[in-house]
């Protein structure tokens, strides 16, 4: 008999006629990015059970019903620890499950710790502050140009070419309009300007590895050549991704070397995308994790990265469950 695997998802047109608007319920899932996850698993000879999101979980856990390992791709809703809502009611329940764990997708979302934990651990990231009221800006003592966001958003909501800023005034308005129209803190960073790339990494502890490394090139120049909420919902028009030549093995290996550094650091499980962005000398600085991908076969960086070295979609669904059922057989051992 087959192993049922529960497959638990936001579904984004579920949420858009609830009344989100598009930005709102841009980091949940297309119907084509459920259809592809849900006929991968299939491909790797799993039966999938398909559970839907969060609150759908808890129904059908309540009901009694249970999975031998779970396909997570859940973002959640409402507050920074959204991403751990399904990891934790699984864990709850006693149940296996792919990906990051609780703490993992709570830290990672809040930027701001994330950025502070990879800084004590000494790995490279930029200078930064969080602020949680415009009064706190009289205390910033970072160099411009600087960059600001909201804390814990993805997808690039919340960034615009107001993100990048050149000025204290620029900085109060672009600050005042993130607390307000976000409801959370924002972090502000001393501004990288140099190239920026996003590392695909893949299993657990001493065993990860990273799968490949993937340069991200803004061509709509009025963007400031930011990777911005729109330049990444039009990202087939506004995108160049390409991969490092061989001339630059150099820079490569610092970058891979940071985000696989980064993705064991911060505890990440199974697969996550790693961003790394360059100074203006060409050093490799972390900005970010995701421990949750996007997994659109076509539009997501992590299967991007994973077709630019050679491997299938499937196939990339398939590492993520034979990592998680490796993770599963040594708990049980």
């Amino acid at each position: 008999m087959k192993t049922v695997v529960g497959f638990v998802y936001d579904l984004k047109d579920d949420y858009i006629a609830e009344g989100f608007t598009s930005e709102q319920a841009g980091e949940f899932d297309s119907v084509e990015t459920v259809e592809s996850l849900a006929q991968a698993i299939e491909q790797n000879g799993y039966v999938v059970d398909r559970i839907g999101n969060g609150k759908s979980l808890a129904r059908r856990l309540s009901a009694g019903d249970r999975w031998e390992m779970v396909f997570n791709v859940a973002e959640g809703v409402g507050g920074r620890c959204r991403e751990g809502h399904v990891p934790a009611l699984l864990e709850m329940f006693g149940l296996d499950y792919t990906l990051s764990d609780p703490l993992v997708c709570s830290l990672t979302l809040d930027k701001g710790m994330a950025k502070e934990y990879v800084a004590m651990s000494g790995l490279a990231t930029a200078k930064f502050v969080v602020i949680e009221s415009i009064g706190q800006l009289a205390e910033v003592r970072l160099n411009y140009p600087l960059f600001a966001k909201p804390l814990a958003e993805g997808t690039g909501k919340g960034i615009d070419q107001n993100s990048h800023i050149d000025s204290p005034e620029q900085l109060a308005a672009t600050c005042e309009r993130l607390l307000a129209e976000y409801s959370q803190p924002v972090l502000v960073e001393e501004f990288l300007s140099g190239r920026e790339f996003t590392v695909g990494v893949l299993g657990n502890g001493a065993d990860a590895r990273v799968l490949g490394t993937m340069e991200i090139e803004v061509l709509a120049q009025e963007e400031n050549a930011i990777y911005s909420f729109i330049n990444k919902e039009e990202c087939e028009t506004r995108i160049r991704y390409s991969r490092l030549s061989e001339s630059e093995k150099q820079l490569k290996c610092q970058v891979e070397k940071l985000a696989l550094d980064c993705y064991v650091r911060l505890g990440c499980r199974d697969a996550s995308r790693v961003d790394i962005r360059c100074d203006g000398k060409g050093k490799p600085y972390f900005i970010e994790v995701n421990p949750l991908a996007g997994m659109h076969p076509t539009h997501s960086d992590l299967p991007m990265i994973a077709t630019n070295e050679g491997m299938a979609y499937k196939d990339l669904v398939g590492e993520i469950l034979k990592n998680a059922f490796e993770r599963k057989r040594q708990r049980s051992k």
